[in-house]
């Protein structure tokens, strides 16, 4: 007999959470039902997430990313501490490197006064007083409300919250595939109302299964940081570089974590299955010739650049080069003490193969059963909340 729900949420990560958090509020008796093929919740992107909290003034007004970031924010900040998790509240300094990425900082800036957001343009003197090791040419940008939590920690609080108001969560449950209305599972069938992927890695899979979003790939990333041995607060605020705002990496940059320890990074290196980690774990031979297929076919073609990203991205395997890339923002970055590696994580970005090039916004396609979560990648995290109620404001409209 086939298990039923008014919506299925395949997905544990925060994304697929925060929709099932905004959908009891909005249904509180409908039959909630979230499926995740991970023995726990948040095992991939969103607990190996930064856990940094953006302040949203990166992106152009007229992106959803500027939309939700702010108000995500503030959202996920209050949510910290009502529920007395960890919250470094640190702020974020952007630093230019050069002259020319002086008018970078004064973009960045207009485009968080366009956004709503607080931000500073500030001297190199004030931004010392605020963070003494840094570097910076001329000016510094300075983001106040940017912080650091803990993701596990807000991916649990979630499921628990969630839970207590009667979602149900299957772990060790992967789709399988669909059988008519119904989706597969090892666990028999589930007949769902409504279903919504969240599921990351695997989204735009799961979506063409569904017969949507035929023109995009998921092309995965390798995120690698490396752990300094310093004290906490040998670092007070997180330093970043000024991005190149053509693609929708932010730059090697030093992150201040939770606890007040630093890290370096992240890395942006192409990977070669969906679930790169580690060495050969979860290699699947047939997925990982399909991705190096289109992986060559941009470097010959240079779509958008790759194949500039992806040489730079491969020598930030050697430590030496990514220290010395930190070592242009701050004072004090050596060799001696960066030499631990962190968890990788793997960023699922939205490949579009019909306009060539690598998808910046957040995307979302459905049908009158079905809505998939194509692109939730940074600052998906710290967007969750709001771009959640967005979500189930679409499941509205689409039902009216």
């Amino acid at each position: 007999m086939a298990t039923t729900a008014d919506f299925l949420i395949i997905g544990g990560g925060i994304i697929g959470l925060a929709i099932a958090r905004e959908l009891r509020g909005r249904y509180p008796e409908a039959r909630l039902l979230l499926i995740d093929k991970e023995a726990r919740l948040g095992a991939h992107a969103s607990g190996r997430n930064s856990g940094v909290l953006h302040a949203g003034f990166y992106y152009s007004a007229d992106s959803l990313k500027a939309r939700f970031t702010r108000d995500g924010n503030r959202l996920l900040t209050t949510y910290a501490l009502e529920h007395r998790l960890k919250l470094n509240r640190c702020g974020k300094l952007v630093v230019a490197k050069t002259a020319p990425e002086v008018e970078g900082l004064k973009e960045l800036k207009r485009r968080g006064d366009v956004n709503g957001v607080e931000t500073h343009l500030i001297d190199l003197n004030e931004a010392r007083g605020l963070e003494p090791r840094v570097k910076s040419i001329d000016l510094a940008l300075w983001s106040p409300t940017a912080a650091t939590v803990d993701p596990s920690e807000i991916v649990q609080a979630l499921a628990r919250e969630a839970q207590a108001k009667g979602l149900i969560i299957m772990t060790n449950t992967p789709y399988l595939g669909r059988q008519g209305r119904a989706v597969k599972t090892p666990r028999g069938l589930i007949e769902a109302g409504y279903v919504i992927n969240a599921s990351g890695l695997y989204a735009d899979k799961i979506a063409q299964e569904f017969g949507l979003a035929q023109r995009y790939r998921i092309l995965p990333f390798k995120g690698l940081y490396l752990y300094s041995s310093e004290p906490p607060g040998a670092l007070s605020r997180h330093i970043y570089p000024v991005p190149d705002l053509h693609n929708p990496f932010l730059g090697v940059h030093l992150t201040v974590t939770v606890d007040g320890h630093v890290k370096i990074g992240p890395t942006a290196i192409p990977a070669f299955w969906r679930e790169h980690y580690d060495g050969l774990a979860n290699f699947k031979l047939f997925e990982s010739l399909s991705i190096l297929r289109d992986e060559v076919a941009l470097f010959i073609r240079n779509d958008f650049g790759f194949r500039q990203l992806a040489v730079t991205e491969l020598k930030k395997y050697a430590r030496s080069h990514l220290v010395a890339q930190a070592a242009e923002l701050a004072t004090g970055v050596s060799m001696a003490n960066f030499r631990r590696w962190g968890r990788p994580g793997i960023r699922a970005q939205l490949y579009d193969r019909v306009a060539r090039k690598l998808v910046t916004d957040f995307v979302i396609e459905q049908d009158s059963h079905s809505l998939h979560v194509l692109n939730a990648v940074s600052p998906a995290f710290t967007a969750a909340l709001p771009f959640a109620a967005y979500v189930v404001d679409r499941l509205s409209l689409a039902s009216t």
